[in-house]
């Protein structure tokens, strides 16, 4: 990011417009843009990992992937769809390296220990926490393009066309591995850790 902005640029400037500032290397512009999309792209990096530091990590790794990455951006996904698939390969790579780390760090050692709660709250809340544990670890147990297909469909609300454009794939495929996705949470989980994943 070392070129210099060429003139300001507004939030209402249409997005074509200021893809191509950004490929021509405007800062601002790319600025902006990442602007537009960087709630929703945090969102699903936080679904993917659970944790809010390595959520904000992936996020800044996918926006500095992008701006490197900008002047090959072609148009023939939208820059949404771009984004996402960025956020999601990264996503996935922090998870590879917490299973790695996890691998090789004894279950006994204070590092992988849980810290209890600040305070006690009401049971169901407690009851909804450990739902969600154990889904984030049920989904951390998933092949990578599993993984991707239920927390882009069942988790972020992605609709399955946004989905599998995102992944990559056709829909009947991405259909197929939600399936096998589902089949192998309500296994390690049960269908309620699906619905309060949702939450």
């Amino acid at each position: 990011m070392s070129r210099a902005v060429r003139s300001p640029v507004g939030a209402n400037v249409p997005e074509h417009e200021l893809i191509g500032r950004a490929r021509d290397g405007d800062v601002g512009a790319f600025e902006v843009l990442a602007h537009r999309h960087v709630d929703r792209l945090y969102a699903v990096a936080l679904r993917f990992l659970g944790d809010r530091g390595e959520a904000e990590d992936v996020l800044q790794e996918t926006l500095v992937r992008a701006w490197r990455g900008i002047h090959r951006y072609e148009g023939r996904a939208m820059l949404f769809t771009w984004l996402y698939r960025i956020t999601v390969n990264e996503a996935n790579r922090a998870l590879e390296r917490r299973r790695r780390l996890r691998a090789i760090v004894p279950v006994n050692e204070p590092a992988v220990a849980v810290p209890a709660p600040s305070r006690d709250g009401p049971v169901i809340h407690a009851e909804r926490r450990e739902l969600r544990e154990a889904l984030q670890v049920a989904i951390g147990q998933l092949s990578v393009p599993c993984r991707t297909a239920l927390v882009l469909r069942d988790i972020e609300g992605l609709s399955t066309r946004e989905a599998a454009e995102i992944a990559g794939v056709g829909e009947a495929a991405f259909k197929s591995r939600l399936h096998q996705a589902r089949l192998t949470v309500r296994a390690l989980v049960g269908d309620a850790a699906l619905l309060a994943g949702g939450g």
